[in-house]
């Protein structure tokens, strides 16, 4: 059995697709794995056993370009596949499969692809979570109501490299002397999922106060997120706080986080991320909810505010104020780091 897996573009999301890899490797020991994804999330691939190849998709966000996806899918048709799973749901991420003559193409109905798809499943709002989405795919569609269980859901892992992790220490002279607070305060997504800077600054300083050290991770974009939360520490702590964004590569950050002792985390890529190095938690929900992607891990706190207008699951707050980021206090986060255990 040979089966080609349509991958989200999405970091988070494609961290939680591992959860559809293993079941379908529990089920068919033998099956081979092809995922095709973005060039971004490549990295995450090479660190889950269960994919046994992927496939870089040459095109980004919106680019239909039936051109190339034509010419990708009749390359494709000499694999064999006999069955494609398409987890995004917009008509574009089903002609791929459809141009490589895959018998068997299986996905929501998403954008109504009527046709694209032959395996077409309707019931999506059957399924609250995510993961649960992408699991209800492994099964034909008469089981899936009775084959997805929450509490069976395994949970994403991904491989940890330690001499990939020494070198990164090294390269960032970085130390494991003092235990590591990861703090990951970017948001691809948008503001609304942001936890103002000020705040993560009053958890750092409380961290190093305590004896430790500060690793903030992030894109280059989220430099200066990074920068203005060291510089509303204390002069004397700042050379406990270490500014990451920008200075690693995907793989690397994979590997850092997998060395810090706790992470505190908006609801992001990287949020999932540490879940998935089993790393101990404490993930920061604004306008989302954990109720539709929440880290998938055992040592978890999640925290948000119980106003009335989220979650609203808007990329800018449409009110304005933010609230239910801002009247989220430093101490409920404090605490909730505090209830974890740290790890074994």
């Amino acid at each position: 059995m040979k089966t080609l897996i349509i991958g989200p573009s999405w970091v988070g999301d494609m961290v939680m697709s591992q959860s559809l890899y293993i079941t379908l490797k529990e089920q068919q020991p033998d099956m081979e794995l092809h995922v095709m994804a973005p060039r971004w999330c490549l990295p995450l691939l090479s660190r889950m056993p269960e994919v046994d190849h992927a496939i870089e998709m040459p095109l980004g966000h919106g680019d239909l370009n039936l051109r190339v996806r034509w010419k990708l899918g009749r390359m494709l048709k000499q694999q064999q596949y006999q069955q494609a799973i398409i987890l995004p749901n917009s008509l574009k991420s089903a002609l791929i499969p459809l141009f490589a003559g895959i018998p068997t193409r299986t996905g929501w109905k998403g954008e109504s692809r009527y046709g694209l798809l032959n395996d077409l499943r309707r019931n999506k709002n059957a399924f609250p979570l995510m993961v649960e989405r992408y699991l209800a795919l492994a099964f034909p569609a008469s089981q899936m109501r009775s084959s997805v269980d929450l509490q069976g859901i395994p949970f994403p892992t991904l491989r940890v490299n330690s001499q990939q992790q020494q070198q990164a220490l090294t390269r960032l002279a970085l130390s494991l002397e003092q235990p590591v607070l990861g703090l990951c305060p970017g948001a691809e997504f948008g503001p609304a999922k942001r936890w103002p800077e000020q705040h993560y600054a009053e958890i750092a300083q409380r961290w190093i106060a305590a004896g430790g050290q500060v690793w903030i991770f992030g894109s280059n974009k989220d430099q200066s997120v990074s920068s203005a939360i060291q510089k509303h520490l204390p002069a004397e702590l700042q050379a406990s706080c270490h500014l990451l964004a920008g200075k690693t590569s995907l793989e690397e950050a994979i590997d850092l986080l997998a060395a810090c002792t706790k992470v505190v985390s908006n609801d992001s890529g990287l949020m999932h991320i540490a879940a998935a190095v089993k790393t101990p938690l404490v993930a920061v929900y604004g306008s989302t909810s954990p109720g539709y992607t929440p880290p998938l891990a055992d040592k978890v706190q999640i925290v948000h505010t119980d106003i009335v207008c989220r979650p609203c699951f808007k990329r800018e707050c449409p009110l304005g104020h933010l609230k239910c980021l801002k009247e989220l206090p430093p101490d409920q986060v404090w605490q909730a780091l505090n209830n974890l255990t740290d790890r074994v």
